[in-house]
C-alpha cells in the first residue's frame, strides 16, 4: 500500500483504538451479517462493532478489521462467522419474561385445547428464537400446569435459534438458582430438580424436556418444517431486521400458523404491514382470522 492510500485508509477510520477499523470494514461486517442473518446493522453501531469484535481479533491473533473481514468473508470462515453473530447479537431472555404472554397462552390456547387434546388431538408450538431456553422451558411448564399427562400425548414445542452456542445451552437445560426464581415454587417443586452435583442450579425435568425439540435454524434459510403450528413466540428477534425483512418472517409466520393460531411478539414489535393477515387482540398477542391466511 502506498503512502497516500494508507493517509486516505487513515482518514477513513471510524472507530478509534487497538485496530484500524475503517468505514469499508464496518460496511463488510454489516453486508455478511445482512445476508447471513437478515439483521440490518446502521453505523451508528460502529462503536459496538469495534468493542465486541475486537475481542475476537485478540483471541484469534489478527492484526486488523481488513483481516478479520477476509476470513469472515471467506469459505473457510463458517465458524468465525457463528461467532461473529453472537458477539453482535444480545440473547437477553429470562423465565417467564412478559408473563402476560403466558397467562394468556394458558387461557386462551393451552385450556381451550386441553380436551381435544386428551381425545388424541395435536398441539404445536414453536419458539422462534429460543436463545438459552428459558422461553420454550416457560411455554413447557404453561402446558403442564394445565394438562399434567401432556408427555404422553401429542404435545410438541419445537425451539429453534440461529446460534448454536446457545442452542445447546438449552439443551441442557441446567439454570442456576437466581435464574429459576420467576418460576412459581408449585410448578418448580414439580417440574424440576436441584442437580446433584451442584445444589445452586436447577435441571429441567424429563416431563418438560421431553416436550421439546431444539434445532439450529435461520429464519433468512429454508424451513423444514412441514406441519402448521396453533403457536408461534417470536419475541425481540425481528428488530433486529430491516422492515422488508420484518414483512417477509410475518409473512411467513402466517403461512406456517393453523387458522385461528397465535403469534406473539415483543412488546415494542408490531405486526403491521399492507396485506396483512393478522388480527390484533390488544398487543398481547396476533392472531391469524379462523379461515386462515390469506
Amino acid at each position: 500500500m502506498t503512502s497516500a492510500a494508507r493517509v486516505a485508509r487513515r482518514q477513513d477510520v471510524i472507530v478509534e483504538g487497538e485496530f484500524s477499523f475503517t468505514a469499508d470494514d464496518f460496511a463488510r461486517i454489516a453486508s455478511i451479517l445482512y445476508d447471513t442473518a437478515g439483521i440490518a446493522l446502521p453505523e451508528s453501531k460502529a462503536t459496538l462493532v469495534y468493542s465486541r469484535l475486537a475481542k475476537r481479533l485478540r483471541a484469534l491473533g489478527l492484526e486488523s478489521f481488513h483481516a478479520y473481514c477476509g476470513l469472515v468473508g471467506s469459505n473457510e470462515g463458517l465458524d468465525e462467522r457463528q461467532a461473529m453473530l453472537a458477539a453482535l447479537t444480545t440473547n437477553v431472555t429470562r423465565f417467564y419474561r412478559e408473563p402476560h404472554h403466558f397467562e394468556h397462552l394458558r387461557e386462551h390456547v393451552i385450556a381451550p385445547a386441553a380436551a381435544a387434546v386428551r381425545r388424541g388431538g395435536r398441539l404445536r408450538l414453536w419458539s422462534a428464537g429460543c436463545s438459552t431456553g428459558q422461553e420454550p422451558y416457560s411455554i413447557a411448564l404453561t402446558i403442564l400446569s394445565v394438562i399434567p399427562e401432556a408427555p404422553q400425548l401429542d404435545v410438541r414445542i419445537l425451539a429453534t435459534d440461529i446460534d448454536p452456542n446457545v442452542v445447546r445451552t438449552a439443551r441442557e437445560g441446567v439454570y442456576s438458582e437466581d435464574l429459576v426464581e420467576p418460576i412459581p415454587a408449585s410448578l418448580r417443586s414439580q417440574w424440576l430438580q436441584r442437580d446433584d452435583r451442584d445444589r445452586k442450579l436447577w435441571s429441567i425435568g424429563p416431563a418438560a424436556r421431553s416436550l421439546i425439540t431444539f434445532n439450529e435454524l435461520n429464519l433468512m434459510g429454508s424451513w423444514p418444517m412441514k406441519g402448521k403450528f396453533q403457536t408461534i413466540f417470536c419475541r425481540n428477534v425481528v428488530i433486529y431486521f430491516d422492515e422488508p425483512t420484518q414483512e417477509k418472517v410475518w409473512g411467513r409466520f402466517a403461512s406456517c400458523l393453523l387458522p385461528g393460531g397465535r403469534l406473539y411478539i415483543g412488546h415494542s414489535e408490531r405486526v403491521s404491514y399492507a396485506g396483512s393477515p393478522f388480527i390484533n387482540d390488544g398487543l398481547t398477542s396476533y392472531q391469524l382470522p379462523q379461515g386462515g391466511a390469506r
